[in-house]
Formats: structure tokens, sequence, C-alpha cells
């Protein structure tokens, strides 16, 4: 398997090659150079292993420039009940009938980001142990994806984390998560800024070639294919439990703020999972949902990206969305350039033509916007009526999920994070504080080793230069 650049770089890589570098040396995001097919036999075969098995098969496909043995090993180790709570991994829970949540947030850091991450931080250790290197690896969070990574990257050889997150737009217990860690090898940066601050300096230091090489900085967040290719195994799984037979379809809802989860389930309906929709949801920035409706996608400016009670979707800027609309495009690497480093640069958006807006009927997309008074009512509802306290993150999913479900075709809602992280907004919608697991009590109390920074890409780059 080899991966092509989204904007035109035809250079073939290998997997091993890209799970280190991120962003392709002309900006694009990398893919597979064609998607595997997977038919009904392999469905068959595949619908009676368990979720470590499930993982190395889907690996396989894309990965193959790591021994079949090694990889294999990397997955169970990976995938363990002693890490994410139960066998399944991904149990589902019903909670009326065709209506199901998908359980991804059983991980350490009760996030679904941990489905991810946990298996990077394996492909690392073992990938620069092969090398006799280290990376230098530079993310952005808005506050799932920096915990998670910093709990799979803590103690792994070779490795050091510079996490940057915009200071004070996270909840509380989110800081507590990453700024409590004390390990030599994490750094947290938090940036005078939103998130989409983050993620530009994430990009400009990647872009720069000569400093990203000299440093060796690689990247996690969802922009790195492994992160994603990670997630399509949860679709699988997701729809084996959730029916009988490979005759069935099903629709997800996922709630959406940089579209690399539902990325995810983009690639697994290409390989030829019988998905029959991809509900995309969004809180009150909600630049994808209009992108859906109208085919413009506007970048909304830091005064204008709101802070909602959803703050790990409070994104203005998607950075995964790349690489759908090469899909869409039909892997037109020029026009795809031209709208990404050409019109979202210089004017903040661009418009579909008509033809290709028609073309996103042909890829099961659909798309809804959720509020504050949104969450709090399905928050509530949930609670009252299947007695399942859900987080205001797969709120915003089930709530635009009951909009757009149809007729017999079950609907698996990713549930993404535990209630425990957003406290605050539960307790408005239920009167009443969330469970906490035991090993996490008193976290914010917890000493914090974290520095303010400004948004600038050169401060960041100074930064990492002293401490690497």
């Amino acid at each position: 398997m080899k991966y092509i650049s989204t904007r035109g770089d035809r250079t073939l890589r290998g997997f091993s090659e890209i799970l280190l570098e991120g962003l392709a040396p002309d900006g694009g995001l990398y893919l597979p150079a064609e998607y595997p097919k997977v038919d009904a036999a392999t469905l068959a075969r595949w619908r009676k292993l368990p979720y470590a098995e499930l993982a190395f098969e889907v690996l396989s496909l894309y990965i193959d420039d790591i021994p079949s043995a090694d990889l294999r090993d990397i997955a169970v180790r990976t995938y363990r009940q002693e890490v994410f709570g139960t066998a399944e991994i991904v149990p589902l829970k019903r909670l009326e009938p065709g209506l199901c949540l998908e359980a991804l947030s059983n991980g350490p850091t009760l996030a679904f980001k941990d489905m991810a991450m946990q298996l990077l931080g394996n492909l690392f250790e073992y990938e620069l142990g092969r090398r006799g290197e280290q990376l230098n690896i530079l993310g952005a969070t808005s506050g799932d994806t920096g915990s998670a990574a910093e709990y799979a990257m803590r103690g792994k050889q070779g490795v050091r984390v510079f996490m940057l997150s915009p200071h004070r737009r996270m909840s509380p217990f989110q800081q507590a998560q990453m700024f409590s860690l004390q390990d030599a090898n994490i750094h947290n940066l938090a940036v005078e800024g939103v998130f989409d601050d983050c993620q530009d300096i994430v990009k400009a230091v990647s872009n720069d070639l000569e400093f990203k090489r000299r440093h060796r900085i690689g990247t996690v967040n969802s922009i790195n294919w492994a992160r994603l290719v990670a997630q399509v195994v949860y679709y699988f799984a997701g729809y084996f439990q959730a029916t009988s037979s490979n005759e069935e379809v099903v629709s997800f809802a996922v709630p959406s703020g940089n579209f690399g989860n539902i990325c995810a389930g983009h690639v697994a309906r290409m390989m030829g999972l019988p998905i029959r929709q991809l509900v995309l949801a969004t809180n009150e920035n909600d630049v994808l949902d209009e992108f859906f409706r109208t085919g413009t996608y506007r970048v909304r400016k830091s005064a204008e990206t709101h802070e909602t009670s959803s703050p790990s979707m409070d994104i203005s800027k998607a950075s995964n969305f790349e690489r759908f609309v090469f899909d869409l495009l039909g892997r037109d690497a020029e026009r795809t350039r031209r709208l990404f480093k050409e019109e979202v640069e210089l004017h903040g958006s661009f418009q579909l033509l008509p033809h290709e807006f028609a073309r996103i009927a042909d890829y099961g997309f659909v798309s809804g916007k959720s509020t504050h008074a949104d969450r709090l009512a399905t928050i509530r509802d949930t609670f009252e009526r299947c007695g399942v306290m859900i987080d205001t993150h797969t709120a915003d999913g089930l709530k635009v999920a009951r909009e757009r479900r149809q007729p017999d075709v079950p609907m698996l809602v990713l549930e993404t994070a535990l209630p425990v992280k957003f406290a605050a907004t539960i307790v408005e919608a239920l009167g009443r504080e969330p469970e906490r697991p035991a090993a996490l009590q008193g976290i914010e109390d917890l000493p914090k080793r974290y520095t303010v920074m400004p948004p600038s890409p050169q401060a960041i780059k100074d930064y990492i230069a002293q401490n690497c």
C-alpha cells in the first residue's frame, strides 16, 4: 500500500514513512493511492473476530511495511480489556429500537481519541526503535486529543510531546488531565487564542520543512493518517454488533469538529462497509453543516468562533476535511490545492460548483446543528427516558441523529466522551454530578505544569528548539 498527497505530490510513500511525517511536503494530507475493497466473504470472516484481531485485519490492508507478526502484536497489546474496560472494546448501548450509542470512551482519558492514540503510541515506539531515532510530536487540541496523546506517549522511548491548547478554553477536567502530568517528555503549551490558532501554528511549523526535518517534528492530530485508519476499525465493529448479516445497512451519527472521526466512516464506506448515511453533527460552530447544506466552506475568524458547552467541537477550520473534498472532486489534486491553498488562504472560503455539490449525495453525507439548549434537552431526555447519561458532544450527535433517522435503518451514534469531562453542563441539565472513576477523583487539585505562549509559530519553534 502506497500513499499520495491531496495536493498533487505523487511521490509514492510507505506507511512507516508517513507515520512519522504528518503533513506531506506540499502541505497536503496523505491518503492511500486507492482504498482496498472488502468483499462479502471478508466481511463474513471479520464478523466473528475479537476487536484486536479485527483491528489487525483492517490495519494490515494499509500497513505492509511492518511484519505481520509485529503488527498483530501491536494490535493485541493496544486493544485489551485492561485498557478499555470491556471485552468488546466498543460495546453498543441500546437507547430504543433501532437507535444505539457506540461506546468509544472507555479508554484511559475517557474520550474516543484513546481508540487511535493508544495504537499510535505503540506504533511510534515500534518504528522509532526499529530506526534508532527520536521524534518530537507537535499537536493541537481543543480538549480530548491532547490528553489522549499525552497518556499514550508518556514514558515512550524516543518520543517527546509538545501539545498546544487554547488558554482557558477547555473544561477544568480536560485541563487537569493534561496539565497535571509531570512526565519529562510531556510539554503543555497554553496558547493565548482559540483552537484554530493552535492548529494553524502546527501547520505552519510542519510546513517549515527545514525546521521540521532538523528537529524531527511529527504529528498526532488527525492529519496523521495512522490515527484515522485506527478509527476505521470501530465502524466495522459497530456494524457487526448492530446487524446479524452483511445484507443489512446502518447509519452512523458523528459529532464533528475537525472531521477526522467522520472521515474514518467515509473511508470505511469507501472500502465497502454497508453504510447508508454518515450524519454529521456540529454545535454552534457550524462550518461543516453549512458546507453540506450549501456547498460553501467558509472559515470563521477567531472572534467568530463560539465558546460552547461542547468545546472539543469549537472549531471553524476542519483540518481533516481536505481528504473528503479530494475524493469528492474525483481525486483532482490541482482543484483541491486551489480550493484549500489559494481560495481559503486568500478569501477564507470556497464554493463548490453545482455538479461538484451534487456528488455529496453519492457519499451518504447529511448534516445538522445543535445548540446549548438542544444539548441540555437531549441530555435530560436521554437520562429520563433511557437511564443513560451522555456528555455534551454525544448529545449534539444524538439530537441530529434523531432528526435524520430513516425507517428500518439502524442508527449508531458515536459516543465521544464520558459525562464527567463536562460536569458543569451535566449539573445544569440534570441537577446532579456525573459519576467519576476512582482513579480520577480530585484531579483538578493536582499540581499543574504548563507554559502560556503567544499565538506565534516562531515562539513555538523557539520553545521546541530549547526543549528537545
